[in-house]
């Protein structure tokens, strides 16, 4: 496997679930405590979009784009029929299934527990999660469960490039679904501002030291130099956030357990989707399992930017985002574990 690609799930990611939750105390404190920090870095903002903030985003975003190799694109006639898998559980279920999910718990099973107000953004939250798939953890996963490496680079690139066209109509087409107003300049400028930037950029890079110091430098030692970057942007993010959040958690706590059980239900489901389909088409393991990832786990790095840009630091739709990293590599490591007890399924007469 090359060595850009994780081999292995680091002491960061391991206990993300962890660093989430003391950044949330954390945020929380300094929002009841030191409201002054709050209220100094709110001023810093440009069209919604907070500076310091994405700043950070950039800095988790960034580095994941530099692992990706978008010259894999021309394997994609290779086996397409893992891409199929993929492309359709991301952009043609996924999102859908979030949507239902997420609208039939906060608008009907817990109606006497979340108001309307709060269930409608709670569910703008779980959309922007639904319509981004993983990009960087994957690679993470895909090692656990010995997943063919030059082929889940594939996966993701071409999600990545996907994502440029289909992520911003989805999201827009499932929030005026939802009932939830479409602020398309919002929108667009997010999408410019946290996947055609970082994504131009880590191209640019990549191409620029593999022409001046080769393939091997980059992987062994350019791209460890960011080693835990992403991971460090992305819990100072959240301490920031949990700042800004910190009256709507200590009013509402159960919400964090009422947003994370519509968000894990989904995540198994698209899973198993996934993971059958592959079973059906007869796909190798070694492809079945990190394309069931994929459509398993979320980019939520960039659905947090996005909610911040469209709804705000303070706002209901950031908390639910939040909650989907919060619960995303427990419930990940889990499905690693189902994948590398089932192996026998895929082994073919």
């Amino acid at each position: 496997m090359k060595k850009s690609e994780n081999t292995g799930i680091s002491f960061f990611e391991k206990y993300l679930t962890v660093w989430v939750i003391l950044c949330m105390i954390a945020g929380v404190l300094i929002g009841r405590f030191l409201p002054g920090i709050p209220a100094f870095l709110g001023r810093f903002e440009y069209a919604n979009v907070s500076i310091p903030i994405a700043i950070l985003i950039w800095l988790m975003i960034y580095p994941m784009m530099l692992k990706v190799d978008f010259q894999s694109i021309k394997n994609v006639g290779k086996n397409p029929k893992g891409l199929f898998v993929t492309w359709v559980t991301n952009w043609l279920i996924k999102p859908f299934t979030m949507f239902g999910i997420a609208w039939l718990f906060f608008f009907v099973i817990f109606k006497a527990l979340i108001p309307a107000e709060l269930a409608k953004e709670y569910l703008a939250g779980a959309i922007l999660l639904g319509a981004a798939p993983c990009t960087a953890m994957v690679f993470v996963w895909s090692h656990l469960t010995n997943g063919n490496a030059a082929y889940t680079v594939v996966q993701v690139a071409t999600n990545d490039l996907i994502i440029l066209v289909a992520f911003t109509p989805i999201v827009a087409f499932l929030l005026g679904v939802g009932g939830v107003s479409i602020p398309w300049d919002t929108l667009i400028l997010s999408v410019i501002l946290f996947v055609v930037i970082p994504l131009v950029g880590g191209v640019i890079t990549r191409n620029y030291i593999i022409r001046k110091h080769g393939l091997e430098y980059l992987q062994n030692q350019f791209i460890p130099k960011f080693g835990n970057v992403t991971t460090i942007g992305l819990l100072l993010t959240l301490v920031i956030i949990f700042s800004f959040q910190g009256d709507v958690i200590l009013n509402n706590p159960l919400h964090i357990i009422l947003i994370a059980i519509p968000l894990i239900i989904q995540t198994f489901l698209v899973f198993f989707i996934a993971y059958f389909s592959s079973k059906a088409l007869k796909l190798p393991h070694d492809i079945a399992a990190p394309a069931s990832m994929i459509g398993a786990s979320n980019f939520f790095e960039l659905a947090v930017a996005v909610a911040i840009s469209l709804f705000g630091t303070q706002s209901p739709a950031a908390l639910a985002t939040i909650v989907g990293v919060l619960t995303e590599v427990p419930v990940m490591l889990m499905l690693v574990k189902i994948a590398n007890n089932t192996k026998e399924w895929f082994k073919y007469a």
